[in-house]
């Protein structure tokens, strides 16, 4: 594997990566270190002449078992079976999970905190209104915003 071909499969499995480990450890910048950290393992792996035919699977392996350690570090030892073997399933789930993070974080900042407080933190329209000093119709045409 090239450094390119290297730098084009960070680019693109970064975030997703970040999704499934935020899932596993349950915290976000802890999450972008297992990332961080299944990188450089993978990296040393193939510049030293390792062979991976599927990289992705390669990534999301590195990342659960880099997790497990540190899940391991952080608690009681947790057998090999606390985190189920990366399936399918999952890699496509911390996808989609990537690109809807991805479609957040570009709304406008206002869309976006509005969008966030419904959607992750639960607040009703009402609720919103009240905590930014809006109207609901306010809130509502900013929900609207979001979903376009």
């Amino acid at each position: 594997m090239t450094v390119r071909e290297f730098e084009l499969n960070f680019r693109r499995l970064y975030l997703p990566l970040g999704m499934y480990a935020l899932r596993l450890v349950d915290d976000a910048d802890t999450s972008e270190d297992m990332v961080q950290e299944a990188f450089i393992k993978a990296w040393q792996y193939v510049s030293n002449g390792g062979e991976v035919n599927n990289f992705d699977a390669f990534m999301y392996k590195i990342v659960r078992n880099v997790s497990l350690a540190y899940l391991n570090e952080k608690h009681e030892m947790l057998g090999e079976d606390s985190i189920p073997d990366v399936s399918e399933e999952e890699i496509d789930t911390s996808f989609r999970d990537a690109k809807i993070w991805k479609a957040i974080e570009e709304l406008p900042e206002k869309c976006k905190e509005i969008f966030l407080m419904s959607k992750r933190d639960g607040y009703s329209n009402e609720e919103i209104a009240d905590e930014l000093g809006i109207s609901i119709k306010t809130v509502k045409n900013q929900m609207t915003k979001a979903f376009s």
